[in-house]
């Protein structure tokens, strides 16, 4: 799908938009809200059972894209896929789930596929839920883990046909939980070598693992870190949300862009960095009432400066 790139003064911004009633039915969502790009979940993000794409479907979404310039289209994964975890029952769905995240992603011609790299343990994510945010894991547990999920990753991808997709793993609040440091996050992407993989990295996600930008100082430290630890090209996809957790807290808990304990300092320092031009930018923060997507992509658009 051919770039708008050059209409925006920056990196191109949006936020997650409900798919209900058809993936058809998000692109004109995602434009009436402001959107450049957006990000949906193909299926249900909360049930093993899945809905395949209609071609009719999938060839609308991809035509209003077009005409609209909505570009990148993200699908985030199901939160019940855990490729790390032991239990072989929750390994089994999970790699059938992400061949099905992988088809329906293909079938919408979506430029990002975002993974949650999972959680050590026996659980699917969604299961685990705050034990998730406990301490990490030993060692040898924890590289048990990764090696699961790189496993079920090149399991799930045998003989796919990738077409524009690119598998992107997603860093984390931390804890139990497998990427919430840089330097994990880098061993994954370096394990899956030779599939079209790449790194997410969630704002919030950054901040309650520990990752402090909230001023220009701290942000110049910030890049050096993430460039040492996982280079800073290897990044496609941002996450905007701003967050009421404490630093380091692992409290995943997201809030509107600006209004929580990032605030704008933060997001403009990644927004006006001519470094992040070509990546984007999609906020998944909450829209409890009538307008707050609108309010927050306008958000990121201001910052964007």
């Amino acid at each position: 799908m051919a770039t708008d790139q050059g209409k925006t003064r920056g990196p191109r911004v949006g936020i997650h938009v409900s798919a209900a009633g058809g993936v058809d039915r998000a692109p004109e969502r995602a434009r009436e809200i402001g959107c450049e790009g957006l990000q949906i979940f193909s299926s249900s993000p909360r049930q093993w059972r899945q809905s395949a794409i209609e071609p009719a479907r999938a060839k609308a979404m991809l035509a209003q894209r077009k005409e609209w310039h909505l570009e990148p289209l993200a699908i985030h994964c199901s939160y019940l896929i855990n490729l790390a975890a032991a239990d072989a029952v929750i390994q089994e769905r999970s790699r059938l789930a992400l061949r099905g995240e992988l088809e329906r992603a293909r079938a919408l011609e979506a430029e990002m596929l975002v993974l949650h790299p999972g959680v050590a343990g026996g659980k699917s994510e969604s299961e685990a839920g705050a034990e998730a945010g406990a301490d990490a894991t030993p060692a040898g547990e924890r590289a048990a883990a990764v090696q699961r999920l790189l496993e079920g990753i090149a399991a799930a991808a045998q003989g796919f046909d990738w077409g524009p997709v690119q598998l992107l793993i997603e860093n984390t609040a931390g804890g139990s939980r497998l990427a919430g440091d840089f330097r994990e996050l880098r061993q994954i992407l370096d394990g899956l070598a030779g599939l079209p993989v790449a790194a997410c990295l969630d704002t919030c996600h950054c901040w309650v693992a520990g990752y402090d930008w909230s001023t220009p100082e701290r942000y110049t430290q910030f890049m050096q870190t993430l460039e040492h630890d996982l280079g800073r090209k290897r990044v496609r996809l941002w996450h905007a949300n701003d967050t009421q957790s404490k630093l380091g807290s692992r409290l995943d808990r997201h809030w509107h862009i600006g209004e929580g304990r990032l605030g704008d300092a933060a997001f403009r320092s990644l927004l006006q960095d001519p470094r992040w031009r070509q990546a984007a930018f999609l906020a998944e923060t909450p829209a409890d009432a009538d307008g707050d997507e609108a309010r927050n992509v306008a958000a990121l658009k201001r910052l964007r400066g």
